[in-house]
């Protein structure tokens, strides 16, 4: 028993470092693709990211990947703090001659990734993705053919399924089922959790107006923005999908990861923050 567990680790560790070697030799042959397939939607389609000084080490690969897409975006746009944007890299500075926009705005965290495209491009559809993670060529094309079956719906990649306990509360964040395999269906489900890693799709109209309350996302969910755009999503209607494009998640290998993500998983951070979401606007609608 010992040993097949051990061989299942040297697998998955064996081949990790085959996706993570992939990924490198891919972003270094940049740009790779330049016959790019129109996205097909009725409005603009843009692809949103925020990051921060300490992960600037990793963001241009990422930024390479998003440029690097099948289907062409009618925008890139990269949101920073003001005060950030002068430590940016060269490497990164320089894909602005491929299509990067760079932006300055107020500094509400993970929250910039959305909150600011939303105010400056309403009515676009809006992709948002990770600054350390590796997206393939044919992650955008996923989404977005998913989007145009399903217009309605919010669309994700990596998802799990909040359960709900008898007292018609989230239970804890921690027993969500993972919903990345075929174990669990892709039709819309109104307790679908998307999370941002996979990258997740906005149609116009998805979010409720109160999504942009700047002073109550803070107060609630100041490190959750999954959790608020979850929430907005459903109060605005709208309920989740999962694209059957599926893609191995490879996130930049750092000796100083820096992320949100422990705290809120392994820290309870997630159930500290859906509680208070409950508390103050009620069950999830």
């Amino acid at each position: 028993m010992r040993g097949t567990y051990r061989l299942k680790l040297l697998y998955r560790s064996l081949r990790q470092r085959w996706l993570e070697a992939a990924a490198e030799r891919a972003v270094a042959s940049f740009p790779r693709i330049s016959d790019k397939q129109p996205h097909g939607l009725g409005t603009p389609l843009i692809v949103t990211l925020t990051s921060f000084p300490p992960r600037f080490a990793m963001l241009g690969k990422t930024l390479k990947s998003l440029l690097d897409q099948e289907t062409r975006a009618d925008g890139v746009m990269l949101w920073l703090a003001h005060d950030d944007i002068e430590h940016l890299p060269a490497d990164v500075l320089a894909l602005k001659d491929h299509g990067l926009e760079i932006r300055g705005c107020d500094d509400t965290r993970s929250y910039k990734k959305l909150i600011p495209a939303l105010a400056e491009r309403p009515g676009a559809t809006f992709v948002t993705a990770d600054d350390d993670v590796y997206y393939p060529p044919e992650w955008l094309t996923g989404l977005v053919e998913t989007a145009k079956k399903y217009p309605e719906d919010v669309i994700g990649t990596r998802a799990h399924m909040a359960e709900v306990g008898e007292n018609g509360e989230l239970t804890t964040y921690a027993d969500w089922e993972l919903a990345t395999d075929a174990q669990l269906p892709r039709k819309a489900n109104d307790r679908l959790f998307p999370t941002g890693v996979g990258g997740i799709l906005y149609p116009p109209g998805s979010l409720h107006p109160d999504v942009m309350d700047e002073a109550q996302f803070k107060a609630l969910c100041p490190n959750g923005d999954d959790i608020w755009f979850f929430w907005m999503a459903r109060k605005a209607g709208r309920q989740h999908r999962r694209t059957k494009a599926w893609f191995d998640i490879v996130e930049w290998p750092t000796e100083n990861r820096i992320s949100l993500s422990d705290d809120n998983y392994l820290g309870d951070g997630n159930d500290r923050q859906i509680k208070a979401m409950e508390q103050a606007l009620g069950m999830l609608p």
